[in-house]
């Protein structure tokens, strides 16, 4: 653990006495916020805009006045990095809450939000890279808003728990005979050489590490199909993966017991995976 984190606009200790949450703060009575988890490499901050593009879009859809300004968050995550003295592969974890009132469903307009940043070391998930990971088809009993990437991430822990507790990386969630997305992650499946995916929509969020395949499969020459995948299709599939700010791409060996590419990993697959490494470096600030 890293010892200063940001608190609202300061960086503090890293104590509990320096960060304290009223029990009127909205995100701790209702998950009334929003929150990003930005990649570091070498210390270096990873798609940070992407991902502040993302942060203000989940903001303004809930109606959460910004506490800050584009600049302001990013002069003052560079800090908390430099205060840190942090200068290898890590996290940040930012959280912006609308603010504290008395309990009332019906939130002030006129509240000041509360937000803070945490860093850490994350290590790079080399035997997922290598070895791949199994998923389990659980129904979508998630809001119909996940586009926005919000603190009310019940569904997803209870689908992730019984996933893992079953021997499962990851729920891949299907709504209507449609597949979704993983409980943290996008999905996608790879047929006769055509990458398909769920298109942008209220349905999934829309991955920072997704947008990042898309454009480099454009640059490496893989199709790629934003269309809804019917569960049935998901057993004639010729590879899977699934990708995700921490995860990089990881391959999917198996759904439920149901083995995907002879539980080893595609040739399309590893091409991504070795691509992103090689451009990792090419997003940083």
């Amino acid at each position: 653990m890293t010892d200063y984190m940001l608190w609202n606009n300061e960086i503090v200790e890293r104590k509990s006495e320096n960060a304290m949450v009223s029990f009127e703060d909205r995100g701790y009575q209702f998950g009334d916020g929003v929150y990003e988890v930005i990649r570091i490499y070498d210390g270096k901050l990873h798609t940070l805009d992407w991902h502040l593009d993302r942060l203000f879009y989940s903001m303004e859809q809930l109606a959460i006045r910004a506490p800050f300004s584009r600049p302001k968050i990013k002069q003052l995550l560079k800090q908390l990095i430099e205060k840190n003295q942090f200068t290898i592969d890590g996290k940040i974890y930012l959280q912006v809450t609308r603010g504290m009132q008395p309990r009332d469903h019906i939130y002030l307009e006129e509240l000041d939000a509360i937000f803070y940043a945490t860093v850490d070391r994350f290590d790079q998930p080399v035997d997922m890279w290598e070895n791949g990971v199994k998923v389990t088809l659980q129904d979508d009993i998630r809001w119909l808003r996940c586009d926005i990437k919000s603190l009310n991430l019940l569904g997803n822990v209870l689908a992730r728990t019984k996933a893992q507790r079953n021997g499962y990386h990851e729920p891949l969630f299907h709504r209507d005979g449609i597949v979704r997305e993983c409980g943290a992650s996008n999905f996608y499946m790879i047929k006769d050489g055509v990458i398909h995916t769920h298109p942008t929509n209220h349905y999934i969020l829309g991955g920072i590490t997704r947008k990042k395949i898309l454009l480099f499969a454009n640059e490496l020459g893989i199709p790629v199909k934003e269309r809804e995948i019917a569960v049935e299709e998901l057993k004639d599939a010729d590879e899977c993966f699934l990708s995700a700010t921490p995860l990089e791409v990881v391959p999917i060996i198996q759904i439920d017991e149901n083995p995907v590419n002879g539980n080893g990993i595609g040739e399309i697959t590893k091409r991504l995976q070795q691509y992103y490494r090689k451009r990792v470096y090419d997003y940083l600030e």
